[in-house]
This record gives C-alpha cells, structure tokens and sequence, in this order.
C-alpha cells in the first residue's frame, strides 16, 4: 500500500502531466509565487510546475523501455546457459557479458555519448545494454538450480521440447528471483537515466526534464529552492515506491503460499 502510494505521485504526474500542462509560458524572470506560479518561475523564467508536469514522462518511459529491453535479452541468454550442456556455447554467451559487466555503466554511457548524441531512445538502448550482463548473470545463477532439478532432467528424457523445459518450468521457477531483482534494477535504471539527464546525454540542454531541472537550477537554490527540491524528490519517490511496490508483493507471495495446505 505504501509503495503504491509512494510511487503513484509521480507516476501519475509523469503519464498524465503533458495533458494538463498546456502550452509552455514565454520566459520572464521573476521567482515569485503569485501570478499563477504556484512553484514559482526557474533560472530562466519558467512556469515550474508546468515544467514538473511535462518532465516526468521522458524518465518514467525511458527508464521502463531500458529495463524491458535488458530483460527480453537477459532472460533467454541466462535461461540458455543455463539449460545448455555444451560448455562452449554457455562460454560464448557468457564472457562477452562479463567483459562488459567490467566497465562502468555510468563510463560506458559517456564514452559512447561522446561519438554519437542518442536521444531518448537511444539512452534507452545504451541504459539496456549496460544492464543486459548483470541481469543474464542474476536469471542464469537462478536458472541453474532449477535446471539440476531430477524433474528437469525426466522432461529431457520424455523428449519435451527446449522451450517448454526452459519457460514452462524453470523460467516459472525463477520468477521470484526475477522479481525481486526487478525492484533493485529498475532503481538502478532510473538512475541511470536520471544521471545521464543531468549531464545532458540524451535530453536537450533546455529540455522539460525532472533531471535536467535539477541541473539547471541548483546554482540559483538558495533562490528558488522549488526548481530543485520537487523534482529531485519525484525522482526519489519513483526509485523507491518502485522497491517498496515489488517487496510488497513477494511479501504477499510468500504469505499465500505459507497459507496454503
């Protein structure tokens, strides 16, 4: 309940803000509260509160695409090494991901902003790519249990096919691990994203931005302290209303369970 309620504000600021923030105000520069400025103005004499409602959106579907990528390609490489008894293939998948998992995400990201300007989906891309080896590593480690399970081996011996042994029973095996990793992925994204916005990769230097907002009005804090504290705390509150949603609902899962006979 919590977690829902946590999360809820700026999920719903950041989906539903653009339909009701209108049409951006011409820059002025007072930073008063009056005239129809609720949070004031920013560093240069923009509406806050209409850049909060617009600036949530690109963080909220950035950060959701990166991590559904990193999962659609980390699932079946963690789930194939896992399953595969060919030492050379599970080599093949695996040690390119552990050289990547050896650079920094944050490095990484920088070091090809620097040779290309991704936009948003680009961001959303390099963010996936960074994560796609930690998470294949964590869907792998929790694949291969359950793969050396007596009831895994019968279903090689009755001839089931690889895609049944491999979602239909231990991808279904592994899926409160996924879940649990998922909570602590999808902070480590947002910040990701969050991060690289603030050093201007991917968004527009004068962009409605939650991130870039803090970056461009912290000099002026003392001023106009709005123009960073909401949407440094909507990004705080997304990060972690998303772990307390996801320990929530293993909480939930582990009582069912418990209860039954």
């Amino acid at each position: 309940m919590l977690g829902g309620v946590v999360i809820g504000v700026p999920l719903v600021l950041a989906l539903l803000g653009p339909l009701f923030a209108g049409e951006p105000d011409p820059r002025g520069m007072s930073f008063a509260l009056g005239d129809g400025h609720w949070l004031g103005t920013d560093f240069v004499g923009r509406d806050v509160w209409q850049q909060v409602l617009h600036g949530g959106r690109p963080v909220v579907l950035t950060a959701l695409a990166a991590t559904a990528l990193a999962y659609a390609v980390a699932v079946p490489l963690g789930l194939l090494s896992a399953l595969t008894h060919r030492r050379w293939l599970e080599e093949l998948l695996m040690r390119p991901l552990d050289v990547l998992l050896a650079v920094p995400s944050l490095l990484l990201i920088l070091l090809v902003a620097s040779v290309f300007e991704p936009g948003a989906v680009g961001l959303a891309l390099l963010v996936a790519v960074v994560n796609i080896p930690d998470a294949a590593r964590i869907v792998r480690a929790a694949a291969a249990e359950v793969a050396a399970r007596p009831a895994v081996e019968a279903l090689r011996m009755q001839g089931e096919t690889w895609w049944r042994m491999a979602v239909g029973y231990v991808g279904r095996a592994t899926l409160r691990t996924l879940a649990a990793d998922a909570g602590v992925r999808l902070t480590g994204v947002l910040y990701l994203v969050a991060t690289a916005a603030f050093l201007g990769v991917g968004v527009a230097p004068d962009a409605a931005d939650w991130a870039v907002m803090v970056d461009r009005n912290r000099t002026g804090l003392a001023v106009q302290p709005w123009a960073v504290v909401v949407p440094a705390l909507l990004i705080v509150a997304l990060t972690t209303g998303s772990n307390l949603l996801f320990d929530a609902a293993l909480d939930k899962r582990s009582t069912q369970k418990e209860r039954r006979p």
